[in-house]
């Protein structure tokens, strides 16, 4: 349900708001701010997890089995073989 919501927005949304969140942790760092600019500073990685999670959603498909993985079968491979 969640993948659904967070599919509906493009990818780069997370990057430039992680972008906007060190740009606002940057300007109250100058403002002497420490405090809010750490809280705020510590938000961008966070974000940019979130965006690369929800583009390989989009690319690879969500977290359930894949149709293509079911319809091989399961081979086990031994040096031997690779030779």
């Amino acid at each position: 349900m969640i993948e659904e919501q967070t599919a509906k927005l493009p990818s780069d949304v997370y990057l430039w708001t992680a972008v906007g969140t060190m740009a606002l942790s940057l300007g109250l760092f100058l403002t002497r701010k420490k405090h809010a600019s750490l809280f705020f500073g510590q938000w961008a990685p966070s974000l940019l997890i979130i965006g690369l999670y929800n583009k390989l959603v989009k690319t690879h498909g969500h977290d359930g089995t894949d149709e293509a993985t079911e319809s091989r079968p399961a081979y086990r491979t031994t040096p031997a073989d690779a030779l």
